[in-house]
């Protein structure tokens, strides 16, 4: 399916979950905390912006935020929180769409990077994130670490959400790098809501290399965003490069 096929108007609406979920205040405030810290006095430009998660939160913090987004239910969405004076959006591909001026921090939150579905778009969009950037300007990515050791020879799926009401399943192509989150809703009837979203998984070490070719270096990178330790355990890693300042 095209991008615009999978965000579309019902996607759209049922992104938002105020208060649960992604948007539950122990999952977005400490984003917000460390994305207002690290962009610092300058201006902040979140690509693939969609409804306006973090950057509704981050702009009433006194960060100055731009938005690069291909979505247009998703900007509308948007546009029921904040205006185009709060919170300019660039309709475009995160990848190659260019926002006027420079920052100080570009940002890729819960695991959209992987939405571009080839190793040349994913460098891309780290070349795209440098040339915002000031010297010294850093490029944040929050992303999932692949599970691929629940993954026995043989099979093709793991099941990594269970609850009432919600299952979500994962199923892979591991040649391409590929998988399909598969979500699942239903209630009493016999009829369920399926949802699907396709991705490239990266490695940590594949998403540095890509780093690297852009010209960033490695600064941090950690379990969460409170600043948990990453591990060999860790499911996902919040991860932030940097534009060397002499460059």
């Amino acid at each position: 399916m095209e991008p615009d096929q999978i965000w579309d108007v019902n996607a759209a609406e049922r992104y938002d979950t105020p208060g649960t979920g992604m948007f539950a205040p122990e999952v977005l405030g400490p984003t917000v905390d460390r994305l207002a810290e690290l962009a610092g006095d300058g201006r902040a430009l979140e690509f693939a912006i969609g409804t306006g998660r973090v950057a509704v939160p981050l702009a009433e913090r006194g960060v100055a935020v731009t938005g690069i987004e291909m979505s247009l239910p998703m900007i509308d969405r948007l546009r029921t929180k904040a205006d185009e004076a709060t919170i300019p959006v660039i309709v475009g591909d995160m990848a190659t769409a260019l926002a006027p001026g420079e920052y100080t921090l570009v940002y890729l939150v819960y695991n959209t990077i992987s939405n571009l579905l080839t190793q040349a778009e994913q460098v891309a969009c780290f070349r795209n994130a440098a040339r915002h950037l000031t010297p010294g300007g850093r490029f944040v990515i929050e992303l999932w670490v692949p599970d691929l050791r629940r993954l026995p020879p043989g099979q093709q799926a793991t099941v990594w959400g269970a609850e009432p009401g919600y299952i979500g399943l994962d199923t892979y192509d591991v040649l391409r790098q590929h998988v399909v989150s598969h979500h699942f809703r239903f209630d009493e009837s016999r009829q369920a809501q399926l949802f699907r979203s396709p991705h490239r998984y990266i490695w940590p070490a594949e998403l540095d290399l890509m780093a690297q070719l852009a010209g960033f270096e490695v600064e941090t990178r950690h379990a969460d965003w409170t600043g948990s330790d990453f591990t060999s355990e860790s499911r996902s890693h919040v991860s932030v490069y940097r534009i060397p300042p002499d460059q």
